[in-house]
Order: structure tokens, then C-alpha cells, then sequence
């Protein structure tokens, strides 16, 4: 397939877009400055100038002849709750709304465990860290994908850390947030890698996820999601 990977200068992104760049894919890098362009094609990438941002016009301009579209963007840790709410939320939603104009055939969106369930970060809860407008952004954005006629995939990974991946997974509607006393990480790589096997995968259209670091090979964990 074609793919559009939106935030391809981030941690993740820069991940993903090489290792399709070695598959059978063919990948597009979606930057969002020229200097970042310039630094992918002299890697030989092909690239795009996407900011989240900017209106849908400009978003769909990016999609063209694309056949999926891979939203890795985050605002950042450093951002405040505006940001996230422009990027996260909003940059999201404008993308997904991009992509049906631009007859995209997959939306694939990298979310954040437990972000489906409002008791982890909502109200009186708060068993989630991060502050609770990251989380309202990331609900409201898969919700908004869920309900947008689009060929979705919604990957909600664990903590995520730069230790050596280990191509070995466990996901689920709902994971719990902890396992064996100790909060569930997942590596940025092999969060990368599930992108690529649920481009592989039809089996993973329409499916919605938590995932973290486990005993199960990546390819092997996707296949036995419930059609």
C-alpha cells in the first residue's frame, strides 16, 4: 500500500516510516517544516508537508494517491493542554475527515492505553499520570474515528520507552495498566513494527486495542483478534 505516516519526525514515526521503507509498502515521511524534509529526502524518503494544524484542504493535498494514512502526531510532553487539544484532538479529527475526502482506504491512529476508559483519568480517579486533557484528547479523538465510516485501526500502547524491542506483544480490548506490580511499557520500535503487521493484516481493520510488551509474537497477537 501507499502510507502517509503524519508525524514522521517524531519518536515513533521516524521508526515507522523506516522499517516500511523496507517492506513491501511504499511509505511517504509527513513533516511539518521544510528543514525536516530536506533532512528526509537527503535520507531517501519521499515526504510531504503536513501540519496538523493547518486546514483540511491542506491535509487532503497531502493524501493524494495515498491508500492509507497513519497518524503518529503528538503535541508533546513539554506542550500544554491548548497544543495537545489543537494537535491531538483536533489535528486528528481533521486528518480522519481529510482522509474521506481523499478516498483513503485505512486510517491507522496510535492512541495511549486506557484512553477508552474514563475511570483511569477522569473525575476522581486519575490512575493515569498524564494530565487528564491528554487523555480527553486521545478518547475523543478515537471516538471521533470509531464513528467516521473509515477503515480504522486504534492502537493504544502501554508506557512507552526506547529499550531493545522484543517483537513480543500482549493486547486486548482492555489491558490492565500494571502486571506483576509494575506498569506496562511496550517499546516505540515495537509499536512501530504492530503498525506495519496491521498494514499487513486485514484482520485488523475496524479493531481497537490496548498493547504492551509481552509473550506473544506481534504478527501471531494480531491474527488472533476476533474478526
Amino acid at each position: 500500500m501507499k502510507v502517509l505516516v503524519i508525524g514522521a519526525h517524531g519518536q515513533i514515526g521516524r521508526l515507522l516510516v523506516a522499517k516500511l521503507q523496507v517492506s513491501q509498502h511504499e511509505v511517504t515521511a509527513g513533516l511539518r517544516s521544510t528543514s525536516q524534509i530536506e533532512d528526509y529526502q537527503e535520507q531517501g524518503y519521499q515526504t510531504a508537508l503536513v501540519d496538523v494544524e493547518k486546514d483540511i484542504t491542506h491535509l487532503q493535498a497531502a493524501m493524494k494517491d495515498q491508500q492509507a494514512v497513519v497518524f503518529a502526531v503528538g503535541s508533546g510532553g513539554k506542550t500544554g493542554a491548548d497544543k495537545t487539544m489543537m494537535v491531538d484532538l483536533d489535528g486528528a479529527v481533521k486528518a480522519m475527515e481529510a482522509a474521506k475526502k481523499a478516498d483513503i482506504e485505512r486510517f491507522i491512529i496510535i492512541s495511549a492505553i486506557g484512553a477508552q476508559n474514563r475511570s483511569l483519568w477522569s473525575y476522581q480517579q486519575r490512575e493515569l499520570s498524564t494530565g487528564n486533557y491528554y487523555y480527553a484528547a486521545k478518547y475523543y479523538a478515537d471516538e471521533w474515528l470509531l464513528h467516521s465510516g473509515l477503515a480504522y485501526t486504534i492502537i493504544r500502547p502501554a508506557a512507552l520507552t526506547n529499550a531493545t524491542p522484543t517483537g513480543k506483544v500482549v493486547l486486548g480490548p482492555q489491558l490492565d495498566l500494571t502486571v506483576d506490580n509494575k506498569v506496562r511499557t511496550i517499546t516505540r520500535s515495537d509499536v512501530a513494527q504492530t503498525v506495519v503487521e496491521c498494514l499487513n493484516q486485514p484482520r485488523t481493520i475496524n479493531q481497537a486495542f490496548d498493547i504492551s510488551n509481552g509473550d506473544i509474537l506481534i504478527a501471531q497477537a494480531l491474527a488472533k483478534l476476533s474478526s
